[in-house]
């Protein structure tokens, strides 16, 4: 059991630490390549924060845990809607007014609601995983296409800056992204192990170890990015990392792990923990927008309601464990 809980913490640290390396290693290269700003921030810096829920689900797929696939996938966005927005609100206020942060909120509401559909019929196919792929493809290219039209939005600058923080020659920026890539392979797997390890001996689904232990430090590399752009006063960085993470993790790595495997799906994932992600994506539309439809701060209160929505979430999930 040590040896398991040992695992887990140092699979996280490394997880998040190999996510960091191969992100600065592939926006680098990158940048070598030609690639645009744009691109970078958003494929690159924008979606790679969640490389590590990619690398976990899709080993815990491999491994026929689909609790565990599904668990961290939700269980990430609802960690980073419910902390990660309410931690960073409390902190500071955020001023919602990008161009591209406006569409990509009502658009991860659609696309929830697809995945909700999928999960009614109590399994996730290889069709359905195709499809969310599909769709996801259809999205990156959507969204690229929205930020050539409009060259100024924040996602280039935050490109920009984040390359002129971490110059490296083309060596060395290939050197970080392979052993970045390397060693979220095996973070991840020493992880999906040391979960799958004490779910079983507590006799606790690895749905709730997904959902909790394993979303939370999945969710870490989100944090980090939050609370940096919350010094810098760059509040569009904030939601649209959390945004392009909800559609990341909704499509690419629920899609990913369901072409790996077909996912069992247990109810209480529609029943429980859709619900409460598709509440707070609402809950998030409302307080970036209000009623009328205009821009608004998502401010200290907002932040306080997301906390103890988590709260009595967690709390919830822990009365299932004892009970």
């Amino acid at each position: 059991m040590l040896l398991a809980f040992a695992a887990i913490i140092a699979g996280l640290v490394l997880l998040v630490w190999s996510a960091d390396r191969f992100i600065e290693g592939a926006a680098a290269t990158a940048k070598h390549l030609g690639m645009p700003s744009l691109l970078i921030g958003m494929v690159i810096i924008g979606f790679g924060t969640s490389a590590p829920e990619l690398a976990v689900s899709a080993m815990a797929a491999l491994d026929g845990n689909p609790g565990l696939a599904l668990g961290n996938a939700y269980g990430s966005n609802i960690t980073n809607i419910a902390v990660i927005v309410g931690l960073t609100a409390v902190i500071a206020p955020i001023a919602v007014h990008s161009q591209v942060i406006r569409k990509e909120l009502p658009l991860l509401l659609v696309l929830t609601a697809i995945a909700g559909y999928q999960l009614i019929d109590g399994v996730l196919t290889r069709l359905d995983g195709w499809v969310l792929l599909a769709v996801f493809a259809a999205v990156m290219g959507w969204s690229i296409y929205q930020g050539i039209q409009g060259k100024d939005d924040a996602l280039i600058s935050g490109a920009d800056a984040e390359l002129a923080a971490h110059p490296m020659p083309l060596n060395r920026a290939v050197i970080w992204l392979v052993i970045g890539l390397v060693l979220l392979l095996v973070s991840s797997r020493m992880l999906v192990w040391g979960a799958v390890f004490i779910a079983q001996s507590l006799g606790v689904s690895d749905l709730i170890i997904g959902l909790t232990i394993v979303a939370i430090g999945t969710s870490l590399p989100e944090l980090a990015s939050a609370l940096a752009a919350v010094k810098k006063k760059e509040h569009d960085l904030i939601l649209g990392n959390i945004l392009g993470s909800g559609i990341f993790n909704t499509l690419a790595v629920v899609g990913l792990a369901a072409t790996i495997e077909p996912l069992a799906v247990d109810k209480e994932v529609l029943y429980r923990d859709w619900t409460l992600m598709t509440a707070l994506t609402i809950g998030l539309l409302v307080m970036s927008f209000g009623f009328t439809g205009k821009s608004r701060t998502i401010g200290r209160p907002d932040g306080v309601i997301l906390l103890l929505v988590y709260v009595c979430y967690a709390g919830y999930l822990a009365t299932t464990v004892i009970r």
